[in-house]
């Protein structure tokens, strides 16, 4: 099953995010310290850097190869700093029939739109519930999906159901688009008669405010008939954290988000802690989200609860 993470701060080097803490997400692409699961389906980013050309477009970097080995991301990552960043490692089932491609990495971003999205989870039976969400989706966005997952198809009705997806939604908009999504993804899957454990971890980015929802539909229900088959992700509820600080890096011997709370200039939401030491990370509550942004200064941080 997939991890991602989102940085929102102070200007912080890629590589203290993506290759350098013990925990970080190249790592964690295969060796994830809270799943057991590997991650080899690709990798992709969204960078903001508000001081660069464009500083409302971000810079996406994606590979359906393994992030480890991967010199271009690596040189890249040491030369460029960002304010706002979403990384995403893809983790699928082991199949022959699963598509690893570019157009499946996250996270999903079409031109013109100011909101990102990656996905970490799995969302049951997708293929018979996709001509039912059709009709929850706008034209505009259904014609731009080009992959094959079912996140992509998240993304297009978190579109679809912000005000205007081209400007910065205010905070109130873009939580109210992601509870009418669960609320949509639940009635379809009941319509259909899908009651089986699925997953919905959705990691969002604007450049100037971020959430991390941490979700699943129907949890601890899977086909007893057929235990062999139950996903090794679904059986636990998939975890999520975050941070806040004045500076994320290498302090004290450890990696770490030092100044506190009080003193919080940059936030981290990640799949799992990028640092050994947890201490400082919050898990975020099941059924609930976490949304911060920076659009009047300082952070404003919200953890607040879905109905399930």
């Amino acid at each position: 099953m997939c991890r991602a993470l989102i940085y929102l701060g102070k200007p912080l080097l890629l590589d203290d995010l993506l290759f350098r803490p013990d925990s970080s997400l190249v790592n964690q692409a295969y060796m994830p310290k809270m799943l057991h699961m590997l991650n080899l389906a690709g990798f992709g980013m969204m960078a903001w850097d508000r001081r660069g050309h464009e500083p409302d477009v971000p810079h996406r970097y994606s590979s359906p190869t393994l992030p480890v080995f991967d010199r271009n991301l690596k040189s890249l990552a040491t030369k460029t700093r960002a304010e706002c960043v979403l990384a995403h490692v893809r983790g699928v089932a082991y199949s022959t029939t699963v598509n690893i491609s570019d157009q499946n990495c996250h996270p999903f971003h079409f031109p013109g739109m100011k909101v990102a999205l990656a996905h970490n989870g799995d969302i049951y039976r997708i293929g018979e519930m996709k001509s039912t969400l059709r009709g929850h989706l706008k034209d505009e966005y259904a014609s731009q999906i080009a992959g094959s997952t079912d996140s992509e198809w998240l993304y297009a009705l978190l579109l679809s159901r912000l005000p205007d997806p081209t400007r910065e939604p205010t905070r109130e908009e873009l939580t109210t688009a992601v509870a009418e999504l669960v609320d949509i993804i639940r009635r379809v899957r009941r319509e259909h008669g899908i009651d089986i454990s699925s997953s919905c971890n959705l990691f969002i980015a604007t450049g100037h405010q971020v959430m991390g929802l941490r979700y699943c539909f129907d949890f601890g229900r899977y086909r007893t008939g057929a235990p062999s088959q139950v996903h090794e992700a679904n059986l636990s509820y998939l975890s999520m954290w975050f941070t806040l600080g004045r500076e994320f890096g290498y302090h004290g011997g450890e990696w770490q988000m030092i100044g506190g709370e009080h003193a919080a200039t940059s936030v981290l939401i990640g799949s799992e802690p990028l640092s050994s030491n947890t201490a400082h990370w919050q898990s975020v509550p099941e059924y609930s989200y976490v949304h911060v942004d920076t659009l009047t200064g300082a952070p404003r941080v919200t953890v607040r609860g879905l109905d399930a």
